[in-house]
């Protein structure tokens, strides 16, 4: 069955940048869209970054020019970079494909 697992969340002071993994199986990896999703402390989920099959890229507008979404078919990965993050970056972050989700990773971002 489709599985994904986020590794590489934790505790970073502003300014500060993480590299979040998702490690995917089950599925023919190559063939679909990733997704990054975050749900902050008492809020909704919201979709942070997407990339295609083909590799396009689409950013929400609070985190473009810092974040950078990036995969790898042979390893069957997709990243999240991020940057210069900020108190509101923090959350539980999610990959996402299809119908299916990861048990999340924490990031937490304070002084």
């Amino acid at each position: 069955q489709v599985q994904l697992v986020e590794s590489g969340g934790g505790l970073v002071q502003p300014g500060g940048s993480l590299r979040l993994s998702c490690a995917a199986s089950g599925f023919i990896f190559k063939f679909y869209t990733m997704h990054w999703y975050r749900q902050p402390p008492g809020k909704e989920r919201e979709l942070v970054a997407t990339i295609t099959n083909g590799g396009s890229t689409n950013y929400a507008d609070s985190v473009k020019g810092r974040f950078t979404i990036s995969r790898d078919n042979t390893k069957k990965t997709v990243c999240l970079q991020m940057t210069s993050l900020k108190p509101e970056d923090t959350a539980l972050y999610y990959c996402h494909t299809s119908a299916s989700w990861g048990q999340g990773t924490q990031v937490t971002v304070s002084s």
